[in-house]
């Protein structure tokens, strides 16, 4: 198993250097942007700006125009949506134990909030992402059917739908954690990974990333990677899920199950598997006193459409919406 390791240093000026380029009003070139860095706490020099452009222009995130200077593309727009939710709630782990506390679904009357996933395509891509979307939900594969289309002007958690754009909202696997929390369960969000599947049986995660240790969901960076083999999954039994951990105390383990067991009849998603205590779960360390809860993550339907070469910029751990807002596929 692998451990991406993403270096944070680095990450967030490149994310500073996209917002200059962004707020700027024209193209702007290393030496103003070096100076604007310098204004906002940054110790920069205009050498280290270029080195940092090249490596955004590799990225797609900008593009040089001559001697006039850089401008950020549409990629860079999308990546710098993400990274200013990021930016202004500090790691991940810190948003999602916002949005847990946030979940109020309730499992007897299936009434409440739930926890998102945004993603935007262009709408001349719907008729056939709705298509993949049926696809991947159909035959029993652990999904949740449930998403909200949301037309182009809307903002969302910080995200606006550009003119031209559709967004579609999915059901993330983090609500599992908020309903968990919600029925007096401890639980500790942990890692994101791939789950590699044969004959429709996880395997062993092949790469995992730690919740607490990055800005950046772990999923955006397996999808953006290219990662996932969700349509290999649901059309012949193997291949790599995006799926993610948590862990609860072992003396909780009796009533989680039944509150799980709950869960999935609500098709609010689905468990890939529920470790022993103190033990590896699918090869992911598990804590001492604590027991490891795999779950198929709710951003694996959109890798699915983005497999079929649709351009799908997602989000996910977006925001909170009523249940009863989103409805399910057919």
């Amino acid at each position: 198993m692998n451990t991406i390791n993403v270096d944070l240093a680095v990450q967030r000026k490149l994310i500073a250097i996209l917002r200059v380029i962004h707020e700027s009003r024209a193209p702007i070139g290393a030496r103003l942007i070096a100076y604007r860095m310098n204004g906002q706490g940054y110790t920069i020099g205009e050498r280290a700006v270029r080195y940092h452009l090249r490596i955004l222009d590799e990225r797609g995130l900008t593009q040089r125009l001559g001697y006039d200077g850089r401008v950020i593309t549409e990629r860079g727009i999308d990546e710098l949506n993400n990274a200013l939710v990021g930016d202004r709630l500090g790691f991940i782990i810190t948003k999602i134990e916002r949005l847990m506390l946030d979940t109020t679904f309730d499992l007897k009357t299936n009434q409440g909030n739930v926890i998102i996933n945004m993603s935007i395509i262009n709408k001349n891509d719907f008729d056939e992402t709705m298509e993949i979307l049926k696809h991947a939900t159909r035959n029993g594969y652990p999904f949740s059917p449930y998403i909200k289309l949301i037309e182009e002007g809307t903002v969302t958690s910080d995200i606006e739908i550009p003119e031209g754009k559709i967004g579609i909202a999915t059901m993330c696997s983090i609500t599992i954690d908020g309903i968990l929390l919600n029925n007096g369960i401890l639980v500790n969000p942990k890692y994101g990974g791939i789950l590699k599947m044969e004959d429709k049986k996880p395997l062993c995660f092949e790469n995992i990333i730690a919740y607490g240790g990055t800005t950046i969901d772990p999923m955006r960076i397996f999808i953006s990677k290219k990662m996932t083999g969700v349509l290999d999954t649901v059309n012949t039994g193997s291949g790599k899920l995006l799926a993610n951990v948590r862990e609860i105390p072992r003396v909780a383990l009796s009533k989680a199950k039944k509150v799980l067991s709950s869960i999935v009849k609500a098709k609010i998603g689905s468990i890939a598997e529920i470790g022993e205590p103190g033990k590896s779960v699918l090869n992911a360390t598990i804590d001492a006193g604590k027991v490891g809860i795999v779950v198929y993550a709710g951003t694996n339907i959109m890798a699915a459409v983005s497999e079929m070469g649709i351009k799908v910029a997602t989000y996910p751990i977006s925001t909170t919406i009523d249940f009863n807002e989103l409805e399910k596929l057919g």
